[in-house]
């Protein structure tokens, strides 16, 4: 029952291979690996000549590789043909130096080398006792960034100083997404017991609050929360605070939900918004959440990890009165997917909501109290050892290289924006915040904005079909705007300058074919 072989006697249980089937052969790990750090290298060496974007479509996949699994071992080197002649062409290169479309996917020799050894080990840390080297790592990495960013001390499990052991502390997650669901659920929790709610019979009058330019996912976790959608308040935005949150607009929102019987909950700050990067103001909104005993969180999923230079610290004025914050290393910080830091001020207001405690997990050092369970600060019980590739580019690279890699993306990102701007057919649309240059031709003669809409249209088409670089769109304040994003780790200065060259290319040929029809 169950075998995927038609004819089950065929299984020899007496094979005479006398070694049987060795999946962990050391032999054979060393082997398979050498050739996939040949694949690896090869492919970065080449990766900036391959289109961004592939020309395949839909299904393709299907019509080059079996449709059933086979039954027969086979040789590894055949996988990696097909990798090399089915994979790699349908593939979006976030790798390439050409990707300018959306936040960039950052790597480094360091990360992949933690990710590789984290995979080899494979350990489920759930509990402290389960691994105790990758728990005290997560531990120590989230610490050590927590300093990079000069978070106060509220946020950090092993104090620097005076020693001892804080209240606050955090987890590496998945995604951005994980970090929202879990403070929502915290916060839910934390109000329901604040107004004396009978278990969830509350849970109507809770009230949620994000600007509109807050990621999209924010909704979706609302919805995972329990939150009643009709409760999730979106602030509008406008050109007037650069589509950042204004803080007068969310005290208006939150004071008629109380004079409507409701209790503001949580409120979503963002530091760097996907649309635009815009900036919610960390300690305006802070102040008055304190007000209604809301929840802050602050998603700087992106931007965060700029914070680790001086000069961009300023955008988390206010974090100490916060509740949590998150932040993405595998955004901009050279960490490979997935890696997603989580830092709350009272790590028991997310335990008191998500601790399972099962009797096959219990164990004499989680009863002791003196050790975290990370199971307890995230959605599910087990967990990857992602502190390894985090501590791994810290302590290979250092502060300092760090923040040159963060540097050096943003002046090339002002490289652009000043080529926008000296060129009087385009407009910048938002101020440039970090390394994302928002921009559009602008519209000339009787142009109305759907006009500008579909030139602008053409020529992300045009520039994106050319395979030598790769832009994406959005929409602020009701305009079709080009988001150009550098930071893709292999990116130069000269990539960029090809990118707008190709860009004005594109453009004239555009106005030129409009102008003769």
């Amino acid at each position: 029952m169950g075998s995927l072989d038609s004819n089950p006697a065929s299984f020899d249980a007496f094979a005479t291979d006398a070694e049987g089937f060795q999946p962990l052969n050391a032999d054979d790990v060393r082997s398979y690996l050498h050739k996939s750090v040949d694949f690896i290298y090869d492919y970065y060496k080449s990766v900036e000549s391959m289109p961004v974007l592939p020309g395949v479509e839909p299904g393709y996949l299907s019509r080059l590789l079996q449709s059933a699994p086979p039954s027969a071992a086979a040789p590894f080197d055949i996988a990696m043909k097909e990798i090399r002649e089915a994979v790699v062409p349908g593939m979006t290169h976030w790798a390439s130096p050409n990707f300018f479309a959306f936040f960039p996917a950052t790597n480094s020799a360091a990360a992949i080398a933690g990710e590789l050894i984290a995979s080899a080990m494979n350990t489920v840390g759930f509990t402290w006792q389960a691994n105790p080297a990758a728990t005290e790592m997560e531990v120590l990495a989230l610490d050590w960034l927590a300093q990079l960013m000069r978070l106060p001390e509220s946020f950090i499990m092993n104090r620097t100083a005076g020693g001892g052991r804080g209240t606050g502390g955090g987890v590496i997650l998945a995604t951005t997404s994980e970090a929202m669901l879990v403070t929502l659920v915290a916060a839910r929790d934390a109000a329901l017991r604040w107004i004396g709610s009978d278990g969830v019979a509350g849970l109507t009058r809770l009230t949620v609050y994000a600007a509109d330019q807050t990621h999209s996912t924010f909704n979706k976790m609302c919805r995972l929360a329990g939150f009643d959608p009709a409760n999730v308040r979106s602030i509008a935005t406008s050109p007037d605070t650069d589509f950042g949150l204004d803080p007068a607009k969310l005290l208006e929102v939150m004071q008629a939900d109380v004079d409507a019987g409701l209790v503001p909950t949580y409120i979503c700050v963002t530091v760097g918004t996907t649309s635009s990067n815009a900036v919610d103001p960390v300690a305006a909104v802070a102040d008055i959440a304190a007000r209604f005993n809301a929840w802050v969180h602050v998603d700087a999923a992106y931007a965060g990890s700029a914070c680790i230079c001086p000069e961009f610290r300023h955008h988390l004025n206010g974090v100490e009165r916060v509740d949590s914050i998150s932040l993405s290393p595998h955004k901009w910080l050279m960490t490979c997917l997935d890696c997603t830091c989580l830092w709350v001020r009272d790590t028991h207001r997310l335990t008191d909501a998500l601790e399972t405690n099962p009797e096959y997990l219990k164990n004499d050092a989680s009863d002791s109290g003196t050790v975290t369970d990370l199971k307890d600060m995230q959605v599910g019980t087990g967990r990857r050892f992602r502190g390894l590739k985090l501590w791994m580019v810290m302590r290979t690279y250092g502060s300092n290289r760090l923040q040159e890699h963060i540097r050096s993306d943003v002046a090339m990102a002002k490289v652009f924006e000043e080529s926008v701007r000296a060129d009087d057919r385009f407009e910048v649309v938002v101020p440039r915040n970090f390394a994302l240059v928002c921009f559009r031709i602008k519209p000339y003669g009787d142009m109305t904005e759907e006009d500008a809409e579909a030139v602008n249209r053409e020529l992300m088409d045009r520039l994106n079909k050319t395979g030598k670089a790769y832009i994406a769109h959005t929409v602020l304040g009701g305009k079709f705007v080009l988001r150009f994003a550098v930071g893709s780790s292999l990116q130069e200065e000269r990539h960029v300058r090809s990118a707008w060259e190709l860009i004005r290319k594109k453009t004239t040929e555009i106005i030129s074919g409009e102008m003769s029809v």
